[in-house]
């Protein structure tokens, strides 16, 4: 069975398969795909929609926490 191939989040161009696995810059297909997402965010033209739960942020942010730190 094979799997639908990804595009690109930007552009829509479509993605070699295993890029998930194997691309540092996926889901985009350039680096310049990449900052045009990263813009967008900056410019305020993506929004988070869902109120995010005091505890789940909490949670995540020790989870985060604990892969920073690596050992001596």
């Amino acid at each position: 069975m094979r799997s639908t191939p990804s595009t690109c989040a930007i552009c829509g161009t479509t993605l070699e398969e295993g890029a998930a696995v194997s691309s540092p810059i996926y889901p985009f297909c350039s680096v310049r795909c990449k900052q045009i997402d990263l813009l967008r965010w900056c410019d305020g033209r993506y929004t988070v929609v869902n109120d995010m739960d005091p505890d789940l942020l909490l949670e995540l942010g020790e989870r985060m926490g604990d892969q920073d730190e690596s050992p001596a």
